[in-house]
């Protein structure tokens, strides 16, 4: 049985305060399953049944997970869940150590506890590109396997974490959520800071007392007009931008975010190479790299932290490759409907809009939905709503929309034929997840 966090006094009555409820306070019982669906050449699907390289177009059991998962996450190309006892599982790509484990190829495919946390109870998991990181019960952060940007955050040269390991900077602090792009990151504690650390150019994390400096990923891959280019060859230009790189601006250790110093902050969520930050008075912040226009801005802005120019009062943030989303309460009269907003790279049509594409515009296709949780991939989108349900939208190579097929949606699309209550839906770069109960909410 699953013990999902969830406030006293509060009935689980939607699908957005069971959400919300995961990571606040006390426990209720009933039982969980994981389905995944998309590309399973790294083995992220969690199906050592399928064999490396097998795809799945259709939302399709995890049958070797425990019962009781609470909590998922999916990192570019491993996966991540957590159960109710306090344990963590990993699965998918373990090439920088990512699976706190020794693995073979055709073994890591088969989801595994995670070594080195028995003493800790952990209540979320949250994976990027190389590394994976564990929030426990007391708030402390876990961090494990390899990055030469600093996304470890253990401290000055440390690259590498072959078991979990604590992050002593922030041992102080009460870290409720972790974000984490392609070699930067960003931590949210329990009373509103936020802490900054990786690679920092384009001030992507904020000033954090580093020389705020351009990244050369925007000469290197000509900009917005990358917009146009197949999301494989997108990478590729990415990769080689990094590779030329040299003395590499980086963060070794979390710092706080100087700007948001007098700031209580609501949301984080990073993309590959840029951060969103909502904060709790409504104020939707952007900073990093802006090739695609995932900053959301009309007019070029310094480097560091500015505001989104968005429509409607934001509630929650997600961040893709190049995309960004965003839950929005819009009042319009006496009433309040509430929409997502998108904006940025729209090759496969992950917007789920038309254009103009780089400022925040409502994704068409969800009238009469109400919106509870977001996640972007690589170029596609995922929606839970408070009725317990996915909807699913841009590109479906390899069946990561779970629609049955590769076609890409231009719009939201109901993830159907789903048995139960949708809890959570959490997208890799190129595979997803939904964390399902039969609790009826």
């Amino acid at each position: 049985m699953v013990r999902l966090w969830s406030i006293a006094k509060v009935r689980i009555g939607k699908v957005s305060n069971v959400y919300r409820d995961v990571r606040v306070g006390r426990r209720r019982w009933f039982t969980s399953r994981v389905m995944s669906f998309g590309d399973g050449s790294h083995g992220a699907l969690g199906m050592s049944g399928m064999g490396m390289g097998m795809d799945a177009y259709e939302p399709t059991l995890i049958s070797n997970l425990p019962s009781d998962v609470s909590f998922i996450s999916a990192g570019h190309y491993h996966s991540l869940a957590v159960t109710s006892g306090g344990e963590i599982w990993a699965w998918g790509r373990n090439e920088e150590g990512q699976l706190g484990r020794i693995a073979s190829r055709s073994s890591r495919s088969e989801p595994k506890r995670v070594e080195g946390l028995e003493n800790v109870s952990v209540r979320a998991g949250f994976a990027s590109g190389v590394i994976s990181t564990a929030i426990g019960d007391d708030g402390s952060l876990w961090v494990w396997g390899r990055s030469k940007r600093g996304q470890l955050g253990l401290g000055k040269g440390i690259i590498e974490a072959l078991v979990p390991s604590r992050v002593e900077t922030l041992a102080e602090e009460h870290i409720v959520k972790v974000s984490l792009g392609w070699g930067h990151a960003l931590a949210l504690t329990v009373d509103g800071k936020v802490f900054g650390w990786g690679y920092v150019a384009d001030g992507r994390v904020g000033n954090v007392g580093l020389p705020l400096e351009p990244s050369l990923l925007d000469s290197l891959t000509n900009g917005y007009d990358d917009h146009q280019n197949h999301e494989d060859a997108a990478e590729k230009k990415v990769e080689e931008a990094m590779k030329k790189e040299n003395n590499m601006p980086i963060a070794w250790e979390p710092r706080l975010v100087e700007e948001l110093r007098d700031v209580k902050v609501a949301d984080i969520a990073c993309g590959s190479d840029h951060s969103l930050v909502l904060c709790h008075d409504g104020t939707l912040l952007s900073s990093g790299s802006n090739i695609y226009g995932q900053l959301g801005r009309q007019s070029k802005q310094e480097l560091g932290m500015s505001p989104v120019g968005i429509t409607g009062s934001p509630i929650s943030v997600a961040a893709g490759l190049g995309h960004s989303l965003a839950i929005c309460n819009i009042q319009s009269d006496s009433n309040t409907r509430r929409i997502v907003s998108s904006w940025g790279w729209n090759r496969s049509q992950q917007l789920g809009r038309g254009k103009p594409e780089n400022v925040p515009r409502e994704v068409e296709g969800l009238d009469g939905e109400t919106p509870a949780s977001l996640s972007a991939g690589r170029v596609h989108s995922l929606c839970v709503t408070e009725k317990g349900e996915a909807w699913v939208w841009g590109c479906g190579k390899n069946g990561r929309l779970g629609l049955g097929s590769s076609i890409d949606e231009p719009e939201p699309m109901l993830l159907e034929d789903v048995e139960g209550c949708v809890l959570q839906a959490v997208a890799g770069f190129d595979h997803s997840f939904i964390l399902v109960t039969n609790l009826d909410v």
